[in-house]
C-alpha cells in the first residue's frame, strides 16, 4: 500500500511542486524567455506586496469553513439518525445543485444577492431593510458564496463518520444514565471527529485558494490571493511571481493543516476512525 501512495504523491505533488519552485526562482519575460537565476527576491516581493491579500484569503477560508461546520453537522446528523429510509434521497437533493458547474452556481448567487434580486428586493421594498443596504460586492457575499459552494464537502464526510457509529454505543451510554447532551458530547461527537477533520481539510484548502467567488461576488477590496495568481499568470505573464505566490500559499496551507492536526490530535482521530 505504501508504494502506490508514494508514487501518487511523487507524480501529483512532489514533481509539480518541484517545477513550481524551479520556475519561481527564475527571471525573464515572455519575449526573451525565462532562465534559472535563483532569484529568491520573488518570494520577498510577493509577501511584501500581497501580504494583506494572503491574510484576507485565509480569513475568508476560515469563516467559510466554520460556517460549513455549523450548517453541515446538524444536517448530516439529522440525515444519519433521523431520515430513516429516505437518507439516499436527502443526500441526492443536497448534491443535485452541484450537477451545475461551479461558475454557473456562483453567477446564480450574484442574481440572488443583487439589490433588486428575489431575496433583498422585497425586503427593501417593504421596509425591513434600508434603501442603501446591499450585500453584493462585499466580503459577506464572498464568504456566503464560498460556504454555499463547499458545503457538500463538509456534509458528506461528517455523514459518513456519523453513519459508522454503532447505535448500540449510544444506547449503552443512555443505559448508563447519560442524558442526550452527555451521550452526544462523550460518544457521538468524538466518534464523528474523523469526518469533521476530513471536511475541514476538503473545505478550508480550496476555499482559501478560490478566486471565482471573489471575482463574481466581491468588490475591489475583497480580492483573494487566487485572483492575484491568476492575473500574474494569465494577464501579466509573470510566471515566476505567480509560481512564488502559489508555492507560498501551498506552504502556508500545509503549515496550517499541520498545526490543526497537531491541535486536534491526529492519533486520536485515526483511532476513532477505526
Amino acid at each position: 500500500m505504501v508504494l502506490p501512495a508514494g508514487l501518487w504523491l511523487l507524480a501529483f505533488l512532489v514533481i509539480p511542486l518541484s517545477f513550481m519552485v524551479s520556475l519561481s526562482l527564475q527571471t525573464g519575460n515572455l519575449v526573451d524567455g525565462f532562465r534559472q537565476t535563483l532569484h529568491w527576491q520573488n518570494y520577498a516581493d510577493g509577501l511584501s506586496t500581497y501580504g494583506e491579500t494572503f491574510a484576507r484569503s485565509l480569513w475568508y477560508g476560515l469563516l467559510a469553513t466554520v460556517l460549513c461546520i455549523l450548517l453541515a453537522y446538524p444536517a448530516a446528523y439529522w440525515i444519519a439518525f433521523r431520515a430513516g429510509r429516505r437518507k439516499t434521497m436527502y443526500l441526492f437533493l443536497i448534491l443535485l445543485p452541484y450537477f451545475v458547474s461551479f461558475v454557473l452556481r456562483t453567477v446564480a448567487w450574484r442574481q440572488v444577492l443583487s439589490d433588486n434580486g428575489p431575496l433583498l428586493g422585497p425586503l427593501r421594498d417593504h421596509g425591513p431593510l434600508p434603501a442603501g443596504f446591499h450585500v453584493l460586492d462585499t466580503g459577506f457575499a464572498v464568504v456566503a458564496g464560498l460556504t454555499y459552494n463547499f458545503l457538500p464537502f463538509m456534509i458528506l464526510p461528517i455523514y459518513v463518520a456519523l453513519q459508522r457509529i454503532d447505535p448500540r454505543t449510544v444506547e449503552a451510554a443512555r443505559d448508563l444514565y447519560a442524558g442526550r447532551a452527555q451521550a452526544f458530547g462523550r460518544v457521538v461527537l468524538p466518534l464523528s471527529l474523523p469526518g469533521v477533520f476530513a471536511g475541514v481539510i476538503m473545505t478550508f484548502v480550496p476555499a482559501s485558494a478560490d478566486f471565482v467567488n471573489a471575482e463574481v461576488l466581491g468588490g475591489p477590496g475583497d480580492t483573494m490571493i487566487g485572483n492575484v495568481i491568476r492575473a500574474e499568470y494569465f494577464e501579466s505573464g509573470a510566471y515566476p511571481v505567480a509560481s512564488a505566490l502559489s508555492f507560498t500559499l501551498t506552504a502556508i496551507l500545509l503549515v496550517a493543516i499541520f498545526v490543526y492536526a497537531r491541535t486536534l490530535g491526529t492519533r486520536g482521530v485515526l483511532e476513532a476512525a477505526r
